[in-house]
């Protein structure tokens, strides 16, 4: 009963904070923190209050952007086939996987970055761009990296899906056309780096089966033979800056 009394109480106090607004309002039926005024351009502006909400509303999507519209995707998966490559399994965790392809992320996307924030961001803080312009902006040099990193055979699937036959080149594709266009081609090139990746840790596990199998140890594990081999191998070889190396290099097209 205490539980359910404390539940009643919290409700009426959203509700009462709800239709606060509404209660001081000059106008019963209209906030004055949400209101439309149209420029002398005829464009629509919405009050602070309102775009403060939206931003924040906004903020819960970043995750998905910066999976999906930067190169994460594909430093994520191949850090991960990389560790199943190796044969660890928690190591290294899956947060410093995320904080090594998060941080590396942002070294790549950095040019497109600043341009993000000089021609789109500056302005608009300095009140020289509308949110609407702003947006406009931004979107130029995100879809332009996008684009040079997306296969013209997974663009072409995404237009012929969606049935456009207004689109005369990519620059003029759409944003909702050219991320799951991107996301395709980063998955297909994460997998191909993995791929070759693979090769030789697999080659080493072959190794030691066959050795293992010969000498008739075949209740013993190559797992735990074959672990060592492959880390010293890995070591020798400078495996993470080779691996980092590769990823960065692989979108020198940015």
């Amino acid at each position: 009963m205490r539980a359910l009394r404390w539940v009643l109480w919290l409700g009426v106090g959203v509700g009462l904070g709800l239709l606060a607004p509404l209660a001081l309002a000059a106008d019963p039926l209209q906030v004055p923190a949400i209101t439309l005024t149209s420029g002398a351009n005829g464009q629509q502006e919405y009050s602070v209050n309102l775009q403060i909400l939206l931003i924040m509303t906004a903020l819960s999507f970043i995750p998905a952007c910066v999976m999906l519209m930067t190169s994460f995707t594909r430093i994520i998966i191949v850090f991960s086939i990389l560790r199943q490559a190796l044969g660890l399994q928690q190591t290294p965790s899956n947060q410093l996987l995320t904080g090594m392809a998060l941080f590396l992320t942002f070294f790549i996307m950095a040019p497109v970055f600043d341009r993000v924030n000089n021609e789109a961001l500056q302005p608009y803080l300095s009140n020289q761009l509308s949110a609407q312009d702003a947006l406009a902006k931004a979107e130029v040099p995100v879809k332009a990296f996008m684009l040079t990193q997306t296969r013209q055979s997974d663009l072409d699937l995404f237009v012929r899906l969606s049935k456009r036959t207004d689109i005369a080149s990519p620059d003029a594709t759409p944003l909702a056309i050219v991320i799951p266009a991107f996301v395709t081609s980063e998955l297909k090139t994460a997998f191909q780096i993995g791929f070759m990746i693979f090769i030789p840790f697999l080659i080493i596990d072959l190794v030691v089966a066959s050795v293992l199998m010969a000498m008739g140890m075949m209740m013993l594990s190559p797992l735990i033979i074959s672990l060592p081999f492959k880390l010293m191998l890995f070591v020798l070889v400078d495996g993470w800056a080779l691996i980092i190396g590769t990823l960065a290099s692989s979108f020198g097209g940015v």
